[in-house]
């Protein structure tokens, strides 16, 4: 699964701020028991002791596997020592272990080069943290979409109950986020001004998020304002680099308020490339929007029409404006 730079940089951080106190609260509790138990001290100058023993040994041309075997049990016994001392003054046996939070990587992150399971669970915690940060995932989820906002009764110029409409909707996007692995399919979520479009895509990245995944949720202004500053600034230190990267590679890209943004050749251009190059590496996304497939082709080109008819679950929505409705309860 793919991550950004800044969850994946997020996540070393911590396990380093882990491992650093982890390391430096058990320097604290071995000065403490040396100034309250001095044998200790003598008795943990005897371990570090051994290792010399055995470097000699081996260079000398000693039995190898007979020296550690001794060794071993000479340190158990230096170790049940250290234990006894402690346990009659009232300490835990083990009160001068490493409390790492995880023992097995001990706060690497890393077991025998792989990502030990506290890493990737980092990993789903920070990506979530930082997808609920930049956008409505966390507010909007399955359990908080009403469908008594939507008139029961049938549209006359459709003939379609909106409520009943969008109950399926509401479905399909649930089944969609439960079952979603990187062969699902790319939506385009169309309809009037606050139907539930964005309330819906935000619940389907929530899910998805928590599933591991890592999404990228944003309005198109923003994404590509992103975008923008990456290919026209000259600085090395650029904030937004490494964007269209991340656009093109994460998991499930999801596209807010499609085609409210300012458009220039520019924009026309970014669009494509998101959108096509996603297309070529079967990577869906989910674009919410408020026009047409013909009001797309008016406004971006043919070219980008031609994609999202060909390629995306085009799902429309109905009903009126929701949040002018909450208004009056």
């Amino acid at each position: 699964m793919s991550y950004t730079r800044e969850t994946l940089a997020a996540v070393e951080r911590i396990l380093a701020e882990r491992k650093t106190a982890a390391e430096s609260q058990q320097l604290e509790r071995t000065e403490q028991i040396i100034a309250e138990i001095p044998a200790v001290a003598v008795l943990r100058r005897k371990l570090a002791s051994t290792m010399t023993e055995v470097i000699k040994s081996l260079g000398s041309g000693g039995d190898a596997g007979s020296l550690i075997k001794d060794i071993s049990e000479k340190n158990l016994e230096i170790q049940k020592e250290i234990g006894d001392l402690l346990e009659a003054k009232g300490y835990e046996r083990d009160f001068l272990e490493t409390k790492y939070t995880c023992p097995d990587c001990k706060d690497t992150g890393y077991i025998n080069g792989d990502s030990c399971s506290c890493r990737l669970a980092l990993l789903k915690e920070v990506a979530f943290g930082s997808l609920r940060s930049n956008s409505p995932v966390g507010r909007a989820s399955f359990d908080n979409f009403r469908l008594d906002y939507y008139p029961d009764e049938p549209d006359e110029a459709t003939g379609v109950s909106p409520r009943a409409r969008m109950e399926q909707v509401y479905n399909f996007c649930k089944n969609y986020a439960e079952d979603f692995d990187l062969d699902s399919d790319s939506l385009y979520l169309w309809g009037s001004t606050g139907l539930g479009k964005t309330h819906l895509a935000s619940a389907i990245a929530g899910e998805v998020a928590k599933n591991g995944y890592q999404v990228i949720f944003d309005s198109s202004s923003n994404l590509l304002r992103r975008l923008e500053k990456e290919h026209f600034s000259s600085s090395r230190d650029n904030a937004n680099d490494g964007a269209q990267d991340e656009l093109i590679r994460c998991d499930l890209l999801i596209i807010d308020d499609f085609g409210t943004e300012f458009c220039t050749q520019f924009t026309v251009s970014a669009v494509y490339n998101v959108i096509n190059s996603r297309l070529n590496r079967n990577l869906p996304v989910i674009i919410n929007s408020n026009l047409d497939i013909e009001a797309v082709e008016k406004i971006y080109s043919e070219r980008i029409a031609s994609r999202i008819i060909g390629n995306y679950r085009y799902i429309q929505f109905f009903g009126s404006d929701i949040r002018q409705i909450k208004k009056n309860y």
